[in-house]
């Protein structure tokens, strides 16, 4: 049976646990918002540009409108990792981390077996807990993680569409959690390049009718990059404020896990006190009836 005074000490260290616990959750909380609010304003701008390439390419018949919708065969494959620089945030991390160990050992198996599967992180955790499974060192932006500015974000999208219109790489994904709600994070595998081509049931329906000005081939050339480096932002943005309801979820849960423990200590506190009470009192007793005797 542990003693009063380690009893104590424990009691005072899961009570100043619990204060640092909760204080981290109330800074994600108050992150949570400003990232929740970004991705909210940003979320029906990309979807609806994702929309209007669409409409755009479909008005077109099996023609390449541009190289960056040209699909080949994925001999050279990039995977964009976004992950956090820190822990602390529950299976974040960990999530990201099984998707693309998933994609690499099972999707892109020939690839990594050929050494042209390669990968670019985004966030210090990915790559730290990749590096410990065999994945090796790669490329970081790590920068990007707590500072998701879009003139940044654009630099690194520029990057990527190089690389594949130079065919450094023929398929570029991105990997990240998809913010749904503060509890609830989803990791998504996206395809960045080449851009992804209307499905069938989309093209068989009727399109509006578009005039182009100044033509449909400086539309497309302008529109699709833009709409690249908007979905390569809006995956960040995501990504942040999954990282931060995650973060706050895990501080939560921790803070009532030190709650609960200050209880049970507390509780054994008193029936250890109790118990010495009652045995001195015993030996008290015991002295005094054997000064009778």
């Amino acid at each position: 049976m542990a003693s009063l005074k380690e009893i104590r000490r424990r009691i005072t260290s899961t009570k100043s646990t619990r204060q640092i616990t909760s204080a981290m959750k109330m800074v994600a909380a108050a992150k949570l918002k400003r990232a929740q609010d970004a991705i909210i304003q940003i979320r029906p701008y990309a979807l609806r540009l994702h929309d209007m390439i669409g409409q755009v390419s479909a008005t077109v018949d099996d023609q390449e409108i541009s190289p960056l919708t040209v699909s080949r065969e994925p001999n050279k494959v990039l995977l964009v990792v976004i992950s956090a620089n820190r822990g602390l945030c529950g299976g974040f991390n960990a999530n990201v981390v099984k998707r693309v160990i998933e994609e690499a050992t099972v999707r892109y198996s020939p690839q990594r077996a050929k050494g042209t599967l390669h990968l670019l992180f985004i966030g210090k955790k990915g790559a730290e807990i990749l590096k410990t499974k065999g994945f090796g060192k790669w490329p970081q932006q790590n920068e990007l993680v707590e500072k998701a500015s879009l003139s940044r974000s654009n630099e690194l999208a520029e990057e990527l569409i190089e690389w594949f219109i130079k065919g450094e790489y023929d398929r570029i994904d991105i990997i990240y959690n998809q913010f749904r709600n503060a509890a609830n994070q989803a990791v998504t595998t996206e395809q960045f390049l080449p851009v992804k081509p209307v499905d069938s049931d989309r093209k068989n329906q009727k399109q509006p009718d578009f005039i182009f000005e100044p033509g449909l081939e400086s539309l497309v050339t302008k529109l699709i990059p833009e709409a690249l480096k908007i979905q390569l932002y809006k995956s960040l943005l995501d990504s942040l404020a999954s990282q931060f309801g995650a973060q706050m979820t895990a501080m939560h849960q921790a803070t009532d896990n030190a709650t609960e423990m200050i209880r049970d200590l507390t509780l054994e506190y008193n029936r250890v006190r109790q118990a010495t009470i009652t045995s001195e009192l015993i030996e008290i007793v015991s002295g005094a009836e054997a000064l009778k005797s």
